[in-house]
C-alpha cells in the first residue's frame, strides 16, 4: 500500500535473517512466499525485511500486499460491510482472487503485470506496472496469503488481535471503535484456520519456528 507505515523492530529483523537463511537453502526457481497473521501482527514489516535482506545474496523479491486487492472501494467498505452484516462478508471472499491469481501467474512466467495499489493517503486505487521478468521471488502477504495455492514457503504469525493493540493503533489504518472489532474478531476467527498449513510458525515472541 502507498503511504503505509512500517514499524520495523529488532525482532522482524531477527525473524526475517532466519527466514532468508531458510529461503537460501530450499529455493526454487521463481519462488512464491506467504505470510499470514492477523492483522497487525508484522506481516508486511516481515515482508520488507526478507524481501530487502534478499537483495544482499542478489536474489529480487518483490512483496505483494493482498490489502490492494479488496473488491469494495476502500471509501466504500465500511458501508458495504454494515449493509451486508459483517459476519457475513468479512473474509476470504472480500479479495479479488482472480486479479491476485493473474499477477502471480504473470510473475512465474516472467511477464509485465498491471497490479492495483491503494494510496492510503487519498484512499484511491492506483494501477502500477511491473515487470516481473526482473523479479526472482514473490512475497505475498496478508490476512489470508497462505490460503493462496501452490505457494512455495508458508509463514504464519502466531499473534492474536488481542495481542496487536498497540500496533492497530500506531498503523492508524482504521477507527478504533465497535465497528472495527467486530471485525477484528470475524478475521480471527477465519486467520486462525489456516495456522496448521504453515511451514514456518512466529511465537507471540516473534521466536521462529520450522516445521
Amino acid at each position: 500500500m502507498l503511504g503505509d507505515v512500517l514499524l520495523i523492530e529488532e525482532k522482524h529483523r531477527l525473524a526475517g535473517e532466519q527466514i532468508i537463511q531458510y529461503i537460501l537453502k530450499n529455493r526454487k526457481d521463481r519462488m512464491t512466499v506467504a505470510i499470514s497473521g492477523e492483522s497487525g501482527t508484522g506481516k508486511t514489516e516481515l515482508a520488507h525485511v526478507i524481501a530487502k535482506g534478499l537483495r544482499v545474496h542478489n536474489i529480487f523479491a518483490k512483496p505483494l500486499h493482498i490489502d490492494n486487492y479488496y473488491r469494495i472501494h476502500p471509501l466504500k467498505r465500511t458501508a458495504w460491510r454494515q449493509e451486508n452484516g459483517i459476519e457475513n462478508v468479512v473474509g476470504y471472499g472480500e479479495y479479488d482472487w482472480d486479479v491476485i491469481y493473474q499477477n502471480i501467474d504473470d510473475f512465474k512466467n516472467k511477464r509485465k503485470s498491471t497490479m492495483p495499489c491503494v494510496d492510503l493517503v487519498t484512499e484511491q486505487v492506483d494501477q502500477i506496472i511491473t515487470d516481473f521478468s526482473e523479479v526472482d521471488m514473490l512475497i505475498i502477504d496478508g490476512l489470508y496469503a497462505i490460503k493462496t495455492e501452490n505457494i512455495d514457503l508458508r509463514i504464519f504469525i502466531d499473534i492474536t488481535y488481542h495481542e496487536t493493540g498497540k500496533a492497530q493503533k500506531l498503523r492508524g489504518k482504521e477507527p478504533q471503535n465497535e465497528y472495527r472489532m467486530k471485525v477484528l474478531l470475524k478475521e480471527h476467527d477465519m486467520v486462525r484456520n489456516l495456522k496448521d498449513s504453515a511451514n514456518i510458525i512466529i511465537s507471540k515472541d516473534y521466536e521462529v519456528v520450522f516445521l
